[in-house]
């Protein structure tokens, strides 16, 4: 098997363990191994996945990428990368579509935070993630890698809507009316306000912490190629 191959293969398999394990037979292997059980599984199954993954990824010879976004571009792109760093950091709080958050649930009056912009800000996190690189550097092993994530993290939000709504009930379809899908769509329409929608300081914090590192890790690489796009 080709090295882009390997590496197609991997990312298949952590995406669609992803899938299988949390949507498709979650409820089932929960009734029969116990949840403790399961996440050690999960977990277990997911570090493998990954790991191969980046080892795949490590393994292809660097190729010439279909395109490459033009300078203006990679500014903007870290921008959104801020915003997704919010939005990831936002969704460790409070979130009722985290593993397990207890059958008595109930929604709050109002939805604040990042669940004000919406009720799957870890997920949006990685597509705008996925989307960014795709953007910026069209290389196989970025199409493949990003592709999957991005395909991961769509089909994520909807399994995991149709999971809580068997699981919780009126509670989390309560919880869908006062929040949107789409960034922004409870906002825009009325659904949640918009001074409820700042993301609060620990979010910020965090993100801007992570942002910066993660740029500053960047920075080797995003640095010969900002100099050629720019000659």
């Amino acid at each position: 098997m080709t090295d882009i191959g390997g590496l197609a293969l991997a990312t298949a398999a952590f995406v669609g363990t992803h899938l299988v394990l949390s949507h498709l037979f979650r409820i089932r292997l929960v009734g029969a191994m116990g949840e403790s059980a399961f996440v050690l599984l999960y977990s277990l199954i997911a570090a493998l996945t990954l790991g191969w993954m980046i080892f795949a990824w490590y393994s292809v010879n660097a190729s010439i990428p279909f395109w490459i976004a033009p300078a203006w571009a990679w500014p903007v792109a870290s921008g959104i990368m801020l915003i997704a760093s919010i939005l990831l950091a936002g969704s460790l709080f409070g979130n009722p579509a985290f593993p397990n958050p207890g059958r008595q649930m109930r929604a709050p009056k109002e939805a604040k935070g990042i669940f004000a912009i919406t009720r799957h800000p870890m997920n949006w996190s990685f597509m705008l993630w996925a989307l960014v690189h795709i953007g910026l550097w069209g290389s196989p092993q970025t199409l493949i890698v990003a592709g999957g994530i991005l395909i991961l993290a769509f089909a994520g939000s909807i399994g995991q809507e149709r999971k809580k709504r068997a699981l919780l009930g009126p509670s989390w379809r309560e919880w869908e009316s006062r929040t949107s899908f789409v960034p922004f769509g409870a906002l825009l329409t009325g659904r949640a306000r918009w001074r409820n929608a700042a993301p609060g300081w620990k979010a910020v914090g965090i993100a801007l912490v992570f942002w910066l590192a993660v740029t500053w890790i960047h920075a080797p690489t995003v640095s010969p190629i900002a100099a050629l796009l720019n000659r």
